[in-house]
Formats: C-alpha cells, structure tokens, sequence
C-alpha cells in the first residue's frame, strides 16, 4: 500500500460525546453501563480486551485476551501460568488493558496492580468450560517453542484419550488473575480530533476522582 495512502486514512466521529456530568461516580458501574451497551450494539467480542504487560527493566509486551468477569474488585482474565504474560506479571505485578469497540466510537484504557485469583475460583471456571478447551489448556505449553503443529495435536490426542470418561483436573499451571484498576479512561471519538476523555483516578480503596483530558 503507497504510504500516502496509509497517512490519509482517517475518520470523523460523530457517533456520541461524554461528559463529567453524565457519567457515574464508580467507574465499574461506568464500565458496565458501556460494557451493556456494546453487548446490545452487537460489537464482535465485546470482551476481548489488550492486555499490555513488561518486564521488570520495561521490555513492555501485549497481546489479546478476554474478559471473564469484572466487580469493584477489578477485571478477571485466565491464562497460562508461565506463559510470557504470566511469567511477567510473577516479576512485575502491574498491568494494562484496553477495550477498543470501533463501531461505537469507543475506547477504555486501565491501569492496574495484578493478582492471582484464589485457587477454588479457578477450578470452578476452568470446570465450566467446554471439555475440548479444558484440554486445550493442558496440552498447550503456552508461549514455549515446540517442534510442530504435530506434537500439540498429539498431546491433545493422547489427554482425550486420557479423560475420555473421567473428571480433567485443572492444570497446576493454569488460572485466572483480577487486575485491580488504579485508573480507569472512558474516551468517546468526537468530530475534529477533539475528542472526549474523562478520567478515573483512584484516591484511596474507595474514592475515584474523575477529571477531563485533553484529546
């Protein structure tokens, strides 16, 4: 593609606006008033979320996973222990996360500290799941080189045959986190780049301070 092409991609939005007085005072109750709606505008995936995590000399990483659940106490997502994310987060303990639903001209931005989800609650997801996922998980040794598509079919093959006609039992190496927002951006496209954005910032456990950015 020429790359005067790329320059000149651009969008004027129009769709909404945001202001400090229309949105509530707990960003969770923010996020799940947008989260309903983009449920109800039939937005692909409105759960899959970026998760951006570094290294502790910052060496950031990112990839896509999905929203399993959120409360007052954060976001909930559920990987591979050691997986890459997982080994920088044992390290580095600080993440996060964007939702970007373009067809609503909307975007979320988090910041946040991240822990491991209590063990009894990731055995009862992981349960939950369909069968073939639940292996899925144990025969993936994610983020790690392996020779071939070959040996990951195999794996799979060998656990099926394994579980056909009893219980899988949860990984050691797999589970579910909460990242815990410090800060919470609701940002709504708007004609002319001025577009709005209205900030969260934690105060203290219980207190947010909303304020307005420049676009």
């Amino acid at each position: 593609m020429d790359q005067k092409d790329i320059e000149n991609l651009r969008q004027d939005y129009s769709a909404a606006s945001l202001s400090e007085t229309d949105v509530d005072a707990n960003p969770m109750r923010q996020f799940d008033k947008w989260f309903n709606e983009a449920i109800n505008y039939k937005v692909h995936e409105p759960n899959a979320m970026t998760l951006a995590t570094s290294t502790t000399d910052g060496r950031p990483s990112a990839r896509i996973v999905l929203l399993k659940g959120f409360s007052d106490e954060g976001f909930k997502f559920y990987t591979n222990y050691l997986s890459r994310k997982g080994k920088e987060i044992a390290k580095n303990p600080v993440g996060a996360l964007i939702f970007y639903w373009g067809d609503m001209e909307r975007q979320i931005r988090i910041e946040g500290t991240i822990d491991k989800l209590d063990k009894g609650y990731s055995e009862k997801y992981f349960h939950s799941r369909p069968i073939k996922s639940q292996i899925g998980a144990a025969a993936s040794p994610q983020s790690q080189e392996i020779p071939g598509r070959e040996a990951l079919e195999q794996k799979m093959a060998e656990l099926e045959a394994e579980y056909a006609d009893k219980e899988i039992p949860k990984p050691s190496f797999w589970g579910g986190y909460v990242l815990k927002p410090t800060l919470i951006e609701f940002w709504q496209g708007r004609r002319s780049r001025l577009h709005d954005r209205i900030l969260y910032k934690r105060t203290d456990k219980k207190t947010w301070k909303i304020v307005r950015l420049a676009p």
